[in-house]
């Protein structure tokens, strides 16, 4: 099931996600009556780096032993099919498609075998990287730095899913998700050692290979296999 969350004369409602059309408890809204959000709002949106092979060895990291986490706050969060801002403080801002897993309710120390009851399903994040800035906080934490979507996946094995992100229709990145290094399920159980995940908390699993830079005026499209696309254009400097 695909779960969405959408802007409607009636304000913001969840449903499900079927062909364009959004089915609620009560209603049932089709595309030209509604704006697709972010699919949840989180406390916090936990990143994990350095997890794909290719990735590794284009920016020479070492690899790790456990989860290389930075954290992105809510303000970060963006939605699908909205122009994201290039921000006038940068002059390398990166993409990067990645998995992500949002949190169904309150939990902390999950175990592996527990991962599948507290995840709500999976969705799309872009994480966006101003590459030129010092240090990671300032380089991926600013405003609509996490685009977020389309919708959330809820019948989904997260290992073994193709994936690609096009720029302006030529491809950039193609993996699979069984290429991770560190798999979904044991990202989520060490976080959750370390953190109270809340409902709705995305926690992604990092980026395959993602050469070249974004441009105002470019499209981004991302996509995970039985998931959807992620797509995005980039607006002005401002």
């Amino acid at each position: 099931m695909k779960i969405a969350r959408i802007e409607t004369a009636a304000g913001i409602q969840t449903g499900e996600y079927v062909d364009g059309t959004v089915t609620t408890d009560t209603d049932q809204y089709e595309p030209d009556e509604y704006e697709l959000l972010a699919p949840c709002e989180p406390s916090a949106c936990f990143c994990v780096g350095r997890n794909f092979g290719e990735k590794v060895s284009q920016m020479d990291y070492d690899v790790p032993d456990e989860p290389d986490f930075f954290i992105k706050p809510p303000i970060s969060v963006h939605p699908p099919e909205t122009p994201i801002r290039y921000p006038g403080f940068t002059e390398e801002l990166t993409y990067a498609g990645e998995l992500a897993a949002v949190i169904d309710r309150e939990c902390s120390h999950v175990s592996r075998d527990e991962v599948e009851d507290v995840v709500r399903g999976y969705t799309i994040l872009n994480d966006l990287d101003a590459l030129d800035q010092p240090r990671r906080t300032a380089r991926k934490a600013f405003d609509g730095s996490a685009p977020l979507g389309p919708w959330i996946e809820t019948d989904i094995d997260p290992v073994g899913i193709e994936m690609e992100t096009l720029i302006n229709g030529d491809r950039r990145q193609s993996d699979n998700t069984d290429q991770m290094f560190i798999k979904p399920d044991a990202v989520v159980s060490f976080l959750s050692e370390r953190f109270t995940f809340r409902p709705g908390d995305v926690i992604s699993f990092g980026s395959p290979a993602n050469p070249g830079l974004l441009e105002s005026g470019d499209t981004i499209e991302i996509t995970y296999e039985g998931i959807g696309t992620l797509r995005n254009t980039v607006g002005d400097v401002s």
